[in-house]
């Protein structure tokens, strides 16, 4: 994973901020205002895989909109194909963080899911973030009616850190060596 500060990409227009996360096959990148605005418009773009945006990446796209720290390099994320270019979901930060605890989420659009994209991304973001000061813990809550999702946080090498019986929590443990 590198964390590049240049912007080379012509179609990768993140306002210049240059804080792309690069992954072995993932790009996770700032969401571009002109894709911001489509996805809550409702109109598509052509770098988008066939089935993006899905229902979380609406969401998402409300949250980003209604909220200015949700837009910074600790913020959301596209995630992009490094062979396609094509935008195949959403991953990011909730961020600040609250007493050194910073939570995330992510998802990937139905068409690419079972390639390991998820758990790829969610390591790279969760080692980003501990990059951030103040940062001790970065964690996900997961659904237990959602096993796929508890799978790819445990893919991603997350622990099991806790829950109330309809939620489980993972979090982050920072590879040591």
């Amino acid at each position: 994973m590198t964390n590049d500060t240049t912007n080379d990409n012509p179609d990768d227009q993140d306002g210049g901020a240059g804080n792309a996360i690069v992954t072995e096959r993932l790009v996770l990148r700032s969401w571009p205002a002109a894709d911001l605005a489509a996805v809550l418009a409702g109109t598509r773009q052509p770098h988008w895989a066939a089935d993006f945006p899905d229902e979380g990446d609406r969401v998402i796209a409300g949250f980003i909109d209604g909220n200015a720290d949700a837009r910074g390099a600790f913020g959301q994320r596209q995630i992009l194909e490094r062979d396609s270019g094509l935008v195949v979901g959403a991953i990011g930060l909730f961020w600040p963080p609250a007493d050194g605890s910073v939570e995330f989420g992510y998802g990937v659009v139905p068409s690419r899911r079972g390639r390991g994209y998820a758990p790829e991304a969610v390591r790279a973001l969760a080692a980003f973030a501990h990059t951030a000061p103040g940062v001790d813990t970065v964690y996900a809550n997961v659904e237990l009616t959602n096993p796929a999702s508890v799978r790819v946080l445990e893919k991603a090498g997350l622990e099991h850190c806790g829950g109330d019986g309809e939620l489980a929590r993972y979090r982050w443990k920072e590879p040591t060596g």
